[in-house]
């Protein structure tokens, strides 16, 4: 999402899950879609080189930097002393933090420096600051340099082992590998990383062998992995390295703070044309891994449902075609793989976030496609339910993201599309229909048009304000919804979840402020900062400026919006979410601006969340629901991956018979017919998408059910409980 608002002398955009790479426009520029961006970078052209017979013949020249890099680093240091919204001293303890930030973006699993070549890095630990001030990018190019040869020698170790020792791995030896290595120490010989990486080559072997693939081709598999790898390694240059360190500058601000280099630059303004084509998801790399971190709204990855946010990807192929194993392999590197024609197949192979076995893999397909206006935009539904004696006709809509179709209201098309225009019009088609009550569901809808946003509010309030924007000299500017008309003021409730984020949370907070409707659901993402893009010498700087605050004073930053009545999150918010980003600006408060609450609704949450509790303990879907979260969290929480492959067939066969007695629990308690596996499952839902019309609502969704429940027992509460002010 991209969205232009003014404070003094200054233009900013937004971002939905503030990943997105983002710019600020001119006035005389077109303001474009960015939720519209299918990923994150644009195809690059890659060199192409080969590795001798011998690796061991291979030299790196080490890298210096470029002559224009000593300025640039400057103009970053003054961009952020003196423009972002967090203000640091640039002293030595921005330089030790700088340090460690660097180790850790290059060295994030403790897998190739050595505890000496830390302790030798150790003098540059509080100087960082004093070089940085003189353009001195001497002692990052060293790091840099040392961890490449790191790499290489890493490498070649693993090639070799695989060449020639790979039959000395015996699988029934009863050893861990552990994930997290974050508090581990650095290794202090070779000889402990040679131990590490044993284990770590056992650990990828194993994972293909419980796929049923032969040795031999496992071999083929892996040695083309880390070739592959230590084929892009000798390709980086001395951009790559200053952009490294820069953002390890950068991002000690704050995580939506990026240097982005000429070429990052120019990718970022060809992603912005709208002519891309892919899969409509937004990646990041983690480690060695490609990670989903949302799907664009619309998308053919989200239509598809086989594509979810922290899912891994470590394969791509072109329809039929061979799968490329991409674990290893650069953003921009895969990004090239998964992108292509209008219409053609992709495959993905994919380690799931919500599998039970995470070292296991499977493969989906997506058909490539554009993503329409008609596919962001709202929809409608109606879903009939009875509670108590009583029938409930419940008004459902969803809303994937804040649009507004920009070309259209510039050029004075009179049936432009935006979000505001499109729910008033599917509010006017529910109140036709005469629906007791109306649910806005904002479930993963990361962002988009502020004014939207605001404007859409304006259809459930009468006029008064709906976000406060603090700029980084701590002016404050209030935007208001103008128009004193209501067009919806029955009873309301809006359903979030963990995704939704940005203009969601504006339009959120603000509902649960004015006491208008309950908010339901699990807390947001805390998207609260907003950025702009700062021209320098070399590259761009995308810099964090400004802050967004509820009109109550509360801000949206970290914290995001708590709901009323909450559900249990289906996402890992030490993973997911602003909170889990490091150095995320934290959550503060300022002055609550004067406005008017709608009706006193907080009296009759208590007694709700009450009905709400008794309720879903009877209720086999959500049980359902949280037994799988409960499984899952237990999963995340366990770092030790076992390298007996017995014991790993009987972990994976175990796991999958505790999924389908859970499954058999829930069908048992809705008289549904039991499966014998869980294959006939997949089946089974295969044959009914293809079979049933796409709709909102369905028994599958005990969120969305659940909160239409809720949605009736707020229209059975007196009204004197809650009556206007």
């Amino acid at each position: 999402m991209l969205q232009k608002f003014s404070l003094p002398n200054t233009t900013y955009c937004t971002t939905n899950l503030g990943i997105n790479r983002m710019a600020t426009y001119t006035p005389s520029m077109k303001i474009i879609f960015a939720f519209f961006a299918l990923l994150l970078w644009s195809t690059i052209s890659l060199a192409k080189s080969s590795l001798p017979d011998d690796l061991s013949l291979i030299q790196l020249k080490p890298l210096s930097p470029l002559s224009d890099h000593s300025r640039t680093s400057v103009n970053i240091l003054d961009q952020l002393n003196y423009a972002h919204y967090n203000e640091l001293a640039i002293d030595d303890n921005l330089s030790s933090r700088v340090f460690d930030r660097y180790l850790s973006d290059l060295d994030s699993t403790k897998s190739y420096f050595l505890a000496s070549d830390i302790a030798a890095f150790e003098k540059y630990r509080f100087i960082i600051d004093d070089s940085l001030k003189s353009g001195n990018l001497r002692l990052g190019f060293e790091i840099y340099n040392r961890y490449q040869d790191r790499f290489v020698e890493r490498l070649q170790y693993v090639i070799n082992f695989l060449e020639t020792d790979i039959v000395s791995i015996k699988f029934d030896v009863d050893e861990y590998l552990d994930s997290n290595r974050e508090k581990a120490a650095w290794a202090k010989s070779k000889a402990d990383l040679d131990e590490l990486w044993r284990k770590r080559i056992k650990g990828a072997i194993l994972s293909l062998k419980l796929t049923d693939k032969p040795v031999d081709e496992i071999k083929g598999i892996l040695v083309k992995r880390y070739r592959s790898q230590l084929n892009r390694s000798l390709q980086v240059n001395a951009e790559d390295a200053f952009q490294i360190y820069m953002n390890a500058l950068a991002q000690t601000y704050d995580p939506h703070t990026q240097y982005f280099s000429p070429r990052s630059s120019e990718n970022f303004n060809i992603n912005m044309s709208l002519q891309l084509e892919g899969i409509g998801a937004v990646l990041q790399n983690e480690n060695e891994y490609t990670k989903v971190v949302r799907l664009v709204p619309g998308g053919p990855a989200d239509k598809s449902k086989l594509l979810k946010p922290a899912d891994k990807i470590v394969g791509v192929a072109q329809g039929d075609g061979q799968v490329v194993d991409v674990i290893g392999w650069r953003i921009d590197e895969v990004v090239q793989l998964i992108r292509g024609p209008k219409e053609s197949i992709v495959r993905l192979q994919i380690k799931s976030a919500d599998a039970e076995n995470e070292h296991g893999t499977k493969v989906i397909r997506i058909k490539r496609n554009t993503v329409k206006l008609e596919d962001q935009a709202a929809r409608k539904d109606i879903w009939e339910i009875d509670e108590g004696n009583k029938h409930y006709k419940m008004g459902i809509i969803n809303v994937p993201t804040f649009y507004i179709d920009f070309k259209g209201l510039q050029n004075g098309d009179p049936n432009y599309r935006s979000t505001t225009r499109d729910v008033s019009r599917l509010l006017a088609e529910l109140q036709k229909d005469q629906v007791d009550g109306l649910v806005i569901d904002l479930r993963n809808n990361g962002g988009g048009s502020l004014q939207e946003a605001k404007t859409m509010l304006g259809l459930f309030i009468r006029s008064g304000p709906a976000v406060q924007i603090k700029d980084d000299r701590g002016r404050i500017d209030l935007l208001r919804d103008t128009d004193p008309s209501i067009i919806y003021n029955g009873p309301l409730v809006v359903l979030v979840n963990r995704l939704s984020a940005s203009a969601s949370e504006i339009f959120a907070g603000a509902i649960q402020d004015y006491e208008r409707g309950l908010i339901v659901g699990s807390q947001t993402f805390g998207k609260g900062t907003v950025q702009a893009l700062k021209s320098l010498n070399r590259g761009q700087l995308k810099i964090t400026q400004a802050k967004f605050y509820r009109i109550s004073g509360g801000s949206n930053q970290h914290q995001g919006i708590v709901p009323d009545i909450a559900f249990p999150s289906q996402y890992d918010h030490k993973v997911i979410g602003e909170s889990a980003l490091e150095n995320a600006l934290t959550w503060d408060t300022i002055k609550s601006t004067q406005f008017r609450a709608f009706q006193k609704l907080k009296p009759v949450i208590p007694l709700l969340r009450t009905r709400h509790e008794k309720r879903i303990k009877n209720d086999p879907d959500f049980n359902y629901l949280i037994a799988q979260i409960g499984i899952l969290e237990g999963i995340r929480s366990d770092t030790k991956i076992m390298l007996n492959e017995q014991t790993r067939r009987t972990e994976q066969k175990d796991a999958e018979q505790r999924r389908l007695n859970l499954e058999n629990k829930r069908r048992k308690a809705k008289n549904e017919p039991l499966i014998e596996k869980m294959s006939d499952l997949e089946k089974e839902r295969e044959e009914k998408d293809n079979s049933i019309p796409l709709r909102l609502v369905n028994d599958n969704d005990p969120l969305l059910k659940e909160t239409a429940r809720i949605l009736a027992d707020l229209i059975k509460e007196p009204k004197q409980r809650y009556a206007k002010q």
